[in-house]
């Protein structure tokens, strides 16, 4: 039952990034709304891998969080004007 209540918060807040990375006056916001949704995606992975008491939806929730990571700091270097480096 529990499980059922923090799904559906998890599916407020999507609902909430989703409105705001439309929305957003800024780019800013909306880079900090996609990384919100990342985070959020990161933890009903986590839930689902729970509930179903597999590992292998944590191990896609580690690397699907790093992938998330690293985009955040490429987009944020590009939004500053300065070279990614890679």
């Amino acid at each position: 039952m529990i499980l059922l209540l923090v799904i559906g918060v998890i599916f407020l807040a999507t609902a909430g990034c989703i409105i705001r990375a439309l929305l957003g006056p800024t780019s800013s916001d909306r880079v900090v709304a996609i990384d919100s949704l990342s985070s959020l995606m990161v933890a009903a992975l986590v839930i689902l891998g729970v509930h179903y008491q597999a590992v292998i939806y944590l191990d896609v929730a580690l690397i699907y969080a790093l992938l998330a990571f690293i985009g955040t700091l490429s987009i944020s270097k590009y939004l500053e004007g300065k070279d990614v480096g890679m």
